[in-house]
């Protein structure tokens, strides 16, 4: 994931952030979004004006209108820009790395900003190959068979049996259908091998019960 951001230090302590329960955005992943709110418009703009750098973070119970916010989320980088004819953003952020959400900062813009504390999550910001060494492929691909077979779902096999399985475990991590609750869980998993070892669990709880939707994983 190479950027121009190689510790904590180089991220900036005050970011805004969008709140969004359901989309998990990880280190080194995709998340395409769909802006059409005003106030999320003024903050793309702003965004693309500076460092391009957008918070993902997740809510919990409270006030509608300006729920609290998960204890974690992780900063991307707008990577990709388009403008609809009817004025919404079609963007994609790229994750950096995971940050501790610390005070709401008081400002002016209609989005919200938090003081952002990175230093729990620096390893983000550097290639893990011996954590991804020590993820148990043929264990993981088993869990995902099976849950996929319960929900009638399908994938092609040999890109996920060819692709890096820290790679995997992320997208299928960001892309799979778990509650928002389970999606924050797998975001504060510390390092890939934790998150491997959430992911093969949830899959496996699924297999086991649950609902037998079907569909297909895009």
């Amino acid at each position: 994931m190479p950027t121009g951001y190689r510790k904590a230090a180089d991220l900036p302590q005050a970011i805004p952030v969008f709140p969004l329960d359901g989309a998990l955005l990880l280190p080194g992943g995709q998340l395409p979004l769909n802006i059409f709110e005003p106030r999320y418009l003024n903050m793309v703009d702003d965004a693309m004006a500076g460092d391009r750098l957008i918070g993902m973070v997740q809510t919990r119970a409270g006030d509608r209108e300006r729920p609290p916010l998960a204890p974690v989320g992780c900063l991307g980088r707008v990577t990709s820009f388009a403008e609809t004819p009817d004025g919404r953003y079609m963007i994609t952020l790229t994750g950096l790395c995971r940050f501790e959400v610390g005070d709401e900062l008081p400002v002016r813009t209609p989005y919200r900003q938090v003081r952002a504390r990175f230093d729990r999550f620096e390893d983000d910001l550097k290639e893990d190959d011996a954590g991804s060494s020590r993820l148990d492929r043929a264990s993981f691909l088993a869990a995902l068979a099976r849950y996929l077979d319960h929900r009638g779902l399908g994938i092609e096999w040999e890109t996920a049996e060819a692709a890096p399985v820290d790679s995997l475990v992320n997208s299928l991590a960001m892309g799979l259908p778990f509650d928002a609750a389970e999606k924050q869980a797998l975001l504060e998993a510390v390092t890939i091998e934790d998150r491997a070892n959430a992911l093969t669990a949830l899959l496996e709880i699924d297999a086991a019960g649950g609902d037998d939707e079907g569909g297909a994983i895009q």
